[in-house]
C-alpha cells in the first residue's frame, strides 16, 4: 500500500484527511474531535530502520495492542516503532512486504484504540437527557 493508497482510504473509511504538522512531506493522520493521533506516515531513511541502505522510504507508524507488538516485529515488513512507544507503536514499510488488507486491519486498530471513550457516567447522563 502507498501513502497516497492509504490516504484515499482513511478518507473513505473515517472521513479524515492527512495533517503535515512539520510542513515538510511526513503526514499525521488524526481524530476530527479530539486531535489525536491514529497514524503517521513517515519518510525515513532506510538506516535508521536497522536496513541496509541510506535510501528514503515511506512507513506507517500505527498504535498498536501491546500482546501483536512483538509477533508483528518479527515479520517481514514490520520494525520498532520510529520516534514512538516501542510497546504501543509499530512500523509498518510501505514498500509491499505487508499486504494492504493487513495494514487496514491494523489502522483500524489503531483508530479503536486511540479514539475517545465515553464514559458510562456520560453515558448514562446522555441516555437520562433524553
Amino acid at each position: 500500500m502507498t501513502r497516497e493508497e492509504i490516504f484515499d482510504w482513511v478518507q473513505e473509511q473515517y472521513c479524515v484527511q492527512p495533517d503535515y504538522p512539520w510542513m515538510d512531506d511526513n503526514a499525521v493522520l488524526r481524530h476530527s474531535d479530539s486531535r489525536k493521533w491514529f497514524a503517521v506516515v513517515l519518510e525515513v531513511r532506510r538506516d535508521k530502520l536497522g536496513l541496509s541502505g541510506l535510501e528514503y522510504i515511506h512507513v506507517l507508524n500505527v498504535k498498536c495492542d501491546p500482546r501483536l507488538v512483538g509477533t508483528l516485529r518479527v515479520q517481514p515488513g514490520y520494525h520498532p516503532a520510529y520516534h514512538m512507544n516501542k510497546e504501543q507503536w509499530i512500523t509498518i514499510r510501505l514498500d509491499g512486504s505487508v499486504p494492504a488488507e493487513e495494514i487496514k486491519s491494523l489502522i483500524d486498530l489503531s483508530w479503536e484504540l486511540t479514539r475517545t471513550k465515553v464514559s458510562s457516567k456520560k453515558l448514562r447522563k446522555t441516555k437520562e437527557s433524553e
